[in-house]
């Protein structure tokens, strides 16, 4: 509307029948719209709980795998402990043979070896067993 002096101009209105097609029109294009969006929106919410559920998988095995990470870590923290231990030991060893000198035939004082007696072992379990009468450690009845 544009005023023009005391008058008003007007768009010319439309036929009864014209309004009539373009609402018709407009409500199918309204529909048509609420359907895409109504698509879209389904469509979405099939991808946040696909992606959902694919996240949630996906932190169950990242959980598993932190799980066998770390027993993983601490076997390997054990491992550099004995590992130190070691060498720390071999270190020792390595130090030690500089501490002793070497021996020479001259230094090694040889002893005679004493002949061991070898006693009848039925001889021995009869003493015992005679000396077990005597000490009374064997007794009849109960």
């Amino acid at each position: 509307m544009k005023p023009y002096g005391n008058q008003l101009n007007l768009k010319k209105k439309l036929p009864y029948e014209g309004k009539k097609d373009s609402k018709q029109i407009s409500i199918i294009n309204i529909k048509l719209v609420h359907k895409i969006f109504d698509t879209i929106n389904i469509s979405l919410l099939v991808l946040i709980f696909t992606l959902f559920f694919l996240s949630f998988d996906s932190q169950r095995k990242w959980s598993n795998i932190y799980k066998t990470l770390s027993k993983t870590r601490a076997i390997n923290n054990n491992l550099i402990d004995y590992i130190s231990k070691i060498e720390e030991f071999y270190i020792s060893e390595l130090e030690s043979l500089n501490i002793y000198r070497k021996t020479k035939p001259e230094d090694l004082i040889y002893l005679d070896k004493l002949t061991e007696k070898k006693e009848n072992t039925f001889k021995k379990n009869l003493s015992t067993f005679i000396e077990g009468f005597r000490d009374s450690k064997y007794q009849r009845g109960y």
